[in-house]
């Protein structure tokens, strides 16, 4: 199993991932000319894709599905909870190439598993597995819950939202309170501290890769993000390194890689 993140952030989500059979898109934020150029960076195009899952609707995990799954007739999976605000938005896709699901699904050797994530809008998290290897993704949520954990502990490796810093977030000159009372509530985003929170648990049980995602332009950064919740698992005996590694996911292409 191979996986890579090809953008994350406000600016436009998008993930890869292949298998002995199978090559899938969670998400597709960005524009369709964009998305062709991330791929042909692993030496891919659009024909070689066999779906796309999604999280949700927001604009900014969807921006080119519409586009690229009508120009290379590509599957779209959604959870049933989510669909009735996506038909609008996917005009151009085809109804056979619009997929429903409510629970495991199977696209050919990938075994994919949703679960609800606690958000502002219906949002689903996802665990994939590939015989014995397993990777989760967890992005926009604004708490855990032991449902979600139960369904992605035993991953190798976890994409998992460090969205903002608390204190950033809080002494933000740009973000009006409402915009600061949503993201730091129970449905908006996870924060450094409860991030890292979910990396102990996820540790203690085995993942070894945590990929630290969505982080927020404004409220955060790629070194604070890292230093901040290595600091914190320190204190915990869990060293970065040793016992888990850490990779933050970027608005361009990072790391990508290879479960054996």
């Amino acid at each position: 199993m191979k996986v890579i993140n090809l953008s994350s952030g406000s600016e436009g989500n998008l993930t890869y991932l292949e298998t002995e059979h199978s090559r899938i898109l969670v998400d597709d934020g960005l524009t369709c000319k964009e998305t062709e150029n991330r791929l042909a960076l692993l030496g891919l195009s659009g024909r070689d894709i066999d779906a796309i899952v999604l999280t949700h609707e927001h604009s900014d995990h969807v921006k080119g599905v519409n586009v690229f799954c009508k120009k290379f007739e590509i599957p779209v999976y959604a959870h049933n909870d989510i669909w009735s605000n996506l038909y609008d938005k996917f005009d151009k896709i085809s109804d056979k190439n619009k997929k429903i699901f409510t629970d495991t699904f199977a696209i050919k050797d990938l075994i994919i598993e949703p679960v609800e994530l606690p958000h502002d809008v219906k949002c689903f998290g996802y665990s994939l597995k590939e015989n014995d290897k397993k990777i989760s993704i967890l992005t926009d949520l604004g708490h855990t819950t032991d449902s979600i954990f139960n369904v992605v502990k035993g991953s190798s490796l976890v994409y998992l939202e460090a969205n903002h810093d608390i204190n950033m977030l809080k002494n933000s000159e740009k973000y009006p309170l409402t915009l600061k009372l949503r993201i730091a509530g129970p449905n908006g985003h996870l924060s450094n501290d409860s991030s890292a929170e979910f990396i102990e648990k996820l540790v203690k049980t085995g993942t070894r890769q945590i990929v630290l995602s969505h982080l927020s332009k404004e409220n955060n950064t790629p070194e604070l993000a890292f230093n901040y919740i290595s600091s914190v698992l320190s204190d915990k005996d869990l060293i970065e390194g040793e016992n888990f590694k850490i990779d933050v996911a970027l608005t361009r292409p990072t790391t990508l890689f290879k479960l054996k």
